[in-house]
Order: C-alpha cells, then structure tokens, then sequence
C-alpha cells in the first residue's frame, strides 16, 4: 500500500530509536558514543537502543552518530517509532521529565554551595553554571517546571542577592514560630517530610503544611526545603540539619536522624547511613500512585515517627 505525502505527515513517528552494535574492540568508540547520547538527553530502552523525542534537531543528532558508528565498522539505524507496547507514551515524557529534573535539582545544590572565591573566580563559577543551564534546557524537551527556579537562583547569583535565612541561624525564638503556616514545594522527599516531622514534633506542635511553587508562597507562610529563602539547605547542611541548628534541637536521635536524612537527601555518603534511602524509595513509589501532597506528607511523617521510636 502506497502511503501519501498526507498520510505521511499525518502519522509522522512520535519518536526516534537509534539501534546500533559495536566492534569488540571499540571501547574509545563506546565511550565517546555512550557521552554524546548523555549530552544529547537520550534515553536507554532496555538492551534495544536509545530514544529521543522526534524532531528535525534529534533526527540529525542520530544521523551523525549513526554514520560514525558506521565508518568504524558499527552497525547502527535510526528507526521512527509511533509507539512502544510495553512503554505507553506518557511512561517515557515522565522518563525524560525526572531526567531532566534530577539535572535540575544537581544544578540548583551547586549553585547553593558556598564558594568563597575571588570576584574572578566567582564569576567564571557563574559562567560554567549558566552554560550547564543551557545544557539541560536544551534537552529539556517537555519543559521542566524547575527551568524556571534554577533561571532564578542563577539570576540571584550573579545578582548577589540570594536571600538569607529569616533571623540569623542560632538566634531564633521558638515563641515566633508557633502556631504558623509552613510551606515547601509540592511533592515532597525524604528531606521535605523529616523536616515537616521535626518542626511539628520539635518546634511547632500545632504546624500546618502546605505547598507552593517558588512564586506563589503565602505572604505570611514560612518557608522550608523551598529554593530561595526560609529554611533550607544552607553550607553544607540539608534543610533538616539547617532546622536542627537554628532551633537548637538537643535530642540524640534526633542527631541520628540529621544524618540519614543528610546522606539520602545530598547522596554524598558523609555519615555513611544507608535507612534513608529506603525511606526516600518509599515516597517514590507512593508518588506513583498519585497520592496528593498532604497525603504523601503525612505518610512520610508517619514513617519519621516511625524511625525516631526505632533508634530508642
């Protein structure tokens, strides 16, 4: 059957798969393969290739790297694919969306890492972060709700005006936090439900919790775990230790629990402490299930609960 210039169009494959095998003895040639799919945000599909969403650009990406492959004895094809049976097509924009976000998310630490550097050294800090932004943004095929928070952050840094934490940390009454509205970001992780679960337990028994993206925070709300301003990640510190020292929290599970939320959340293996990667697994897979925000929060601090009486 002929298929016309209009059909054609009209079901024009929704994405590209580059299906490719190397010689044995080409392990330069994987490497150098292996970084450019990295750079150019493509996604693995099992042991059948790697995908990218179909346009013009990504179709001329897997032409290139398919005709070297090719010219150093590799087999390799660029296949249009409509859809994949067992990977509907909301299962992979999701796949490409956390990719894209876990970026985000390593971008926005680094941009909060203190630096200490001349103004030179700052400014060329500036430079290599804004252009990994412009990386990722140019992967980011289904727009990142978090492009725009770390444009932000990158805009108060070049600005040096990255807001402080509210009153300096180690001087604040308890008195002024009772009773208050806290807010942090919707969807909450290991560290955004501890932390919700040490300022009701420790702080402000009669808290109440809700969510907000970077723009639209209550005027009156105090923040937490947000990306700019309140309490949050400050140093080296993940927003639960930031709470833990600005109220001067002395509990020694508490100081346990500081760690394991530390090494989960900032995945640097600092305390070596390994329960609060089950903890952060467990959000995720109730995330899944499309669990609002106010449920996930409070079955998480059902498990902080949980976790502190385990450490008696």
């Amino acid at each position: 059957m002929t298929v016309s210039r209009e059909q054609h169009e009209k079901h024009e494959p929704a994405w590209l798969l580059l299906v490719f095998s190397l010689p044995r003895r080409g392990a330069s040639l994987r490497v150098a393969i292996w970084r450019k799919l990295q750079r150019y945000g493509a996604l693995p599909l099992g042991n059948s290739g790697y995908l990218l969403p179909n346009d013009p650009s990504n179709l001329e990406r897997f032409q290139w790297l398919a005709a070297t492959i090719r010219s150093q004895r590799g087999d390799a094809s660029v296949v249009g694919v409509q859809s994949i049976d067992n990977y509907p097509s909301e299962r992979l924009v999701r796949r490409f969306s956390d990719a894209r976000a876990r970026d985000y998310r390593d971008l926005l630490k680094e941009i909060r890492r203190p630096a200490g550097q001349t103004l030179r050294r700052s400014a060329a800090r500036i430079t290599r972060l804004r252009q990994r932004f412009n990386e990722i943004v140019s992967i980011d095929f289904f727009g990142s709700p978090l492009s725009k928070q770390v444009e932000r952050a990158l805009n108060a840094m070049q600005d040096s005006r990255i807001e402080a934490a509210p009153l300096g940390i180690g001087g604040i009454s308890r008195a002024t936090y009772r009773r208050r509205v806290w807010v942090t970001r919707p969807r909450p992780g290991v560290d955004r439900v501890i932390s919700a679960w040490l300022i009701q337990k420790f702080i402000d028994p009669k808290a109440r919790f809700t969510f907000s993206s970077e723009d639209k925070k209550p005027v009156n709300a105090v923040p937490f775990d947000m990306y700019e301003g309140g309490f949050g990640h400050r140093g080296d510190d993940c927003t639960f230790e930031t709470l833990v020292k600005a109220f001067r929290i002395r509990d020694a599970k508490v100081g346990v629990m500081a760690q394991i939320v530390h090494d989960a959340d900032l995945f640097d293996q600092k305390f070596g402490r390994n329960e609060g990667f089950g903890i952060d697994e467990v959000m995720k897979g109730w995330a899944r299930l499309r669990l609002s925000d106010q449920e996930l929060l409070d079955r998480g601090m059902q498990l902080a609960e949980g976790l502190y009486q385990s450490l008696g």
